[in-house]
């Protein structure tokens, strides 16, 4: 160039694009490549869209780290506990009450929709509206009836509803055929769960 004008680089390129599942927080999705004329020049690199805090580009380190992803951008429980990565809470589902056998006990349809991975607390389902609820020790969440005791069951009445949160987002969008999203301003859209294909597994 003449007038040693610096060239704009002429592309962007992303190598290896995917990670097994269950890998570690921080686990490189991907490493970016740039093709740019003047081969002296350094490059800054940033995300239009961190899906919520999900990706990240590490330092100067042309890498594109994943974070969390899948479960991780619904935000479900089992990433309530995670350092460095706090998200909101973006799922839900609605379980109706069908019995009143106690003051202090409402028992809900169905729910037992327990997380994949090893078989304890931290993969059940979580009551969380409305507040002073928790699963029974006895019974938990369970396929055909999920028992919840508290304070939070006084008000509730057969055919109310208990939303829960979801350990993963697998065991809910596997038995849900769709989901509501709703945008903050209130407004709902209704999409399909299983990759796009509103499929039941289960």
């Amino acid at each position: 160039d003449v007038n040693d004008t610096p060239d704009a680089p002429l592309d962007l390129s992303l190598h290896t694009t995917w990670v097994n599942e269950f890998s570690d927080i921080g686990t490189p999705v991907g490493e970016l490549f740039v093709d740019d004329p003047d081969k002296g020049d350094t490059h800054v690199y940033s995300l239009v869209d961190d899906a919520g805090g999900a990706f990240a580009v590490v330092g100067d380190d042309p890498v594109l780290t994943e974070l969390t992803a899948g479960s991780g951008l619904f935000a479900p429980t089992l990433f309530d506990g995670y350092a460095g990565f706090s998200p909101r809470p973006a799922g839900y589902y609605a379980l109706d009450v069908v019995r009143r056998p106690a003051a202090d006990l409402a028992t809900l349809f169905s729910g037992g929709f327990i997380a994949s991975g090893p078989t304890g607390a931290s993969r059940a389902p979580t009551p969380v509206w409305p507040d002073g609820l928790a699963l029974t020790r006895a019974e938990g969440a369970g396929e055909v009836q999920t028992p919840v005791r508290g304070a939070g069951a006084g008000a509730l009445a057969v055919g109310d509803r208990v939303l829960m949160r979801h350990a993963k987002a697998g065991e809910m969008c596997e038995r849900l055929a769709e989901v509501a999203r709703v945008d903050a301003d209130g407004t709902a859209r209704v999409v399909p769960t299983y990759r796009g294909e509103g499929r039941v597994f289960g």
